[in-house]
């Protein structure tokens, strides 16, 4: 595994931290956890539950998710944008949780994992995930797998006691968070740069500026596949989503349209 980004290390570290506190001093947990009906009471829960485990395999299983989708994720996005759909995630969680009110406590860091494969999903869709090590399973059918057994689950299934509607709250706000930045007028401005209105910019010369080996590892083999492409199949054959994302790596002062 290659170096961990920013927030991803943060996040690992912080549930650790707070996971040792629960076992010290257990006391000071029930006030962080979301209990959906209490809501109004304690509103500070719906960001403070995603800190809290209920056990050391709960926590495991979250921190090895963050792991191995977090940093492809965040060096995608970026930083800011990686943490803001974590939050989003997170927090779209305990709110549909809320729909779904209960009197049950909900705890884990599940939902906003979950937003980070829903996005991990959406930029790789094709990619395999290993399932136990052994079980290959593409990344898109992954996040439709989990979304059926969640359904099933929070509808009566036989998963008891896992916070069903945490984790598709997580899917939900992720979707719409990373619609919302596809939609923004700083995407727009971005894609008009990619495509450069018929202008110089976002043109083979343009790209062929970019140099993969200043380009971070989990990125590179991505932005070497798209320089292939382009060499063999033309300026023409690379869709939108790809001239947007070689565009991140070309040198700031060849983004901007010529006059």
């Amino acid at each position: 595994m290659s170096d961990l980004t920013p927030w991803v290390q943060r996040l690992l570290i912080a549930n650790v931290a707070v996971f040792f506190v629960q076992l010290t001093a257990p006391g000071l947990v029930e006030p962080l956890v979301f209990v959906p009906m209490a809501v109004f009471t304690q509103p500070w829960t719906i960001v403070t539950y995603m800190f809290l485990h209920g056990g050391f395999t709960h926590l495991l299983f979250n921190m090895l998710g963050l792991f191995f989708f977090g940093p492809r994720v965040e060096a995608r996005l970026g930083s800011p944008r990686f943490i803001t759909l974590y939050f989003v995630a997170g927090i779209s969680g305990a709110l549909l949780s809320f729909v779904f009110a209960s009197h049950s406590g909900v705890i884990g860091a599940s939902a906003g994992i979950f937003g980070v494969m829903l996005a991990f999903a959406h930029f790789w869709p094709r990619e395999q995930i290993y399932i136990w090590g052994v079980l290959p399973v593409e990344a898109r059918w992954l996040v439709v797998i989990t979304t059926v057994l969640a359904i099933w689950s929070g509808m009566g299934g036989s998963r008891g006691g896992a916070a069903d509607f945490a984790h598709l709250g997580g899917y939900l706000g992720a979707f719409v968070y990373l619609r919302f930045i596809g939609w923004g007028s700083a995407a727009r401005r971005f894609k008009k740069q990619a495509t450069g209105g018929g202008k110089v910019v976002g043109s083979i010369n343009v790209f062929q500026k970019v140099d993969p080996a200043t380009v971070h590892e989990l990125n590179r083999d991505e932005v070497n596949r798209i320089l292939d492409k382009i060499s063999a199949q033309g300026i023409g054959s690379i869709t939108d989503q790809e001239r947007m994302f070689l565009m991140h790596f070309v040198p700031p002062d060849d983004r901007k349209p010529l006059a």
